[in-house]
């Protein structure tokens, strides 16, 4: 096949991608862009299978098929609880496949053989440009994956979620820096011991990217997964440089582009520069102030009695409301104090639950109208005349905390500022503190009230008793 007809059908699937993007930022349309830029990436891939230049189909098969009975197994069974842990695999799966790409790149064909960079005469075809393009990807792509299943290991709660440092997290951190920059120097310089050099960049880039996770917790995981996100296009822009593929290039920008533009946004919602998040891992972590107090707890009865009468309501949905399963019972008991003469609306943080988007993907799985959805600088400025504000399942998002407490690992973070409502509903199983482990003053608030249990079954009562 002629390199100019994959030319052009690769400049028609980065057509593509770019629509399906460009429709990824609606609701409405956010499926139909998926499917687009899902047939866009088969048509590249098909385009490229074609290529005289790939290796035995029988290997392409046996990959395809084992990746499409994974995928369709994983599919089928996660629950939307799963999904931000799922979402850090995907990110991890392409950190490895770049890693795996750049590596390979050392090792090409040229139609008479295979030229490898660690031995022989060969070591001279590798350009410094391409040989910078793989150290790149595998740096990045050995970040991006080691990275992205620490992420997993803290929103499945395999490992503890809040923030961890270990002892000498700076020294240790920078150290690993500098093996990095000195391996990469010394493989121009030592071509000969390309192949050492490469697996112990490999392995720095697996253990930097375990560091730089492992002290960021709680609040700050939707970022940490978008940023992870933006590594993995990142790491496939190099890749494809690498390998010289123009539509592993042009998609692998895309993602990349689109995961930093989404970071900068969540990281200015969370009131902190990018660098901030970038660098966490060099920082020490602090430690909040021990919050008591007495709670007061309410119940499923009483509730209603004060929702009954509320002339306005705002939910405001967190991890919790997934957990318990609970968008369902969330809109019908918002339609029934609509019928009832309540203003309702549902209050969006932009980091609620453990990855961008996730309570609007709830939100909508429920049928919940768009319009009702506000975000949290517009709520905020109408809280104080709020009568009943029902906090489901959130806790980091509507921690006073953030506010108040100079000591605290969340001080700074915009909140929504519920304890400014008139009066406050809590819905929990526990005391226990947040994903982050952070004490919350919220709950031991005049205004507010604890409702204890399962927030669909507590949310069930109420809607019952509104029935009656």
């Amino acid at each position: 096949m002629s390199s100019e007809l994959i030319g052009v059908v690769y400049i028609f699937a980065a057509i593509l991608f770019v629509f399906g993007l460009k429709l990824l930022s609606s609701p409405a349309t956010a499926v139909r862009g998926n499917l687009i830029s899902a047939v866009a990436m088969l048509i590249a891939i098909l385009i490229t299978l074609a290529s005289s230049d790939i290796i035995d189909y029988r290997w392409i098969a046996g990959a395809a098929i084992a990746g499409t009975i994974v995928g369709a197994i994983a599919a089928r069974r996660v629950a939307m609880t799963g999904m931000p842990e799922m979402v850090a695999l995907f990110n991890g799966s392409g950190g490895i496949a770049s890693l795996l790409v750049g590596w390979a790149a050392l090792y090409m064909h040229d139609g008479d053989g295979i030229m490898s960079v660690a031995s022989g005469p060969e070591a001279s075809a590798i350009s410094p440009f391409t040989m910078i393009t793989v150290l790149v990807s595998i740096l990045i792509g050995g970040i991006t994956f080691s990275g992205s299943l620490v992420a997993w290991g803290k929103l499945s709660e395999t490992i503890r979620s809040g923030a961890m440092a270990l002892p000498g997290q700076r020294f240790l951190s920078l150290f690993n820096l500098f093996a990095l920059l000195a391996c990469s120097v010394l493989i121009f310089m030592q071509p000969a011991w390309t192949l050492p050099l490469i697996i112990a960049v490999i392995v720095l880039s697996l253990v930097l990217g375990v560091m730089a996770v492992m002290p960021i917790g709680g609040a700050d995981m939707p970022v940490v997964i978008s940023l992870l996100n933006s590594y993995s296009g990142l790491a496939a822009c190099a890749a494809g440089l690498a390998i010289d593929n123009s539509i592993l290039i042009v998609a692998g920008s895309l993602v990349g582009a689109a995961g930093i533009i989404l970071t900068n946004i969540m990281c200015k919602a969370m009131n902190r520069s990018l660098s901030n998040v970038l660098f966490s891992g060099f920082a020490a972590t602090t430690q909040a102030t021990k919050v008591e107090g007495e709670v007061k707890p309410i119940s499923a009865d009483d509730a209603y009695l004060i929702l009954e009468a509320a002339s306005s309501v705002v939910m405001v949905p967190g991890y919790g409301m997934a957990v318990a399963q609970a968008q369902h019972v969330v809109r019908e008991l918002g339609e029934l104090l609509e019928a009832n003469g309540a203003e309702v609306s549902y209050a969006i943080h932009p980091v609620a639950g453990r990855m961008p988007g996730h309570m609007n993907v709830l939100l909508a799985e429920a049928n919940v109208p768009y319009d009702q959805l506000v975000e949290m600088d517009d709520i905020n400025r109408r809280i104080e005349n709020v009568d009943v504000a029902v906090v489901i399942g959130a806790n980091d998002v509507v921690n006073p905390a953030a506010r108040e407490d100079e000591n605290s690992p969340i001080y700074g973070m915009p909140i929504i500022n519920v304890d400014h409502a008139r009066t406050v509903f809590v819905l929990k199983r526990s005391m226990a503190s947040g994903f982050s482990g952070v004490d919350n003053p919220l709950f031991f608030g005049e205004n507010t009230r604890m409702l204890f249990g399962d927030a669909k079954q507590s949310l069930s009562t109420v809607i019952a008793q509104f029935k009656n």
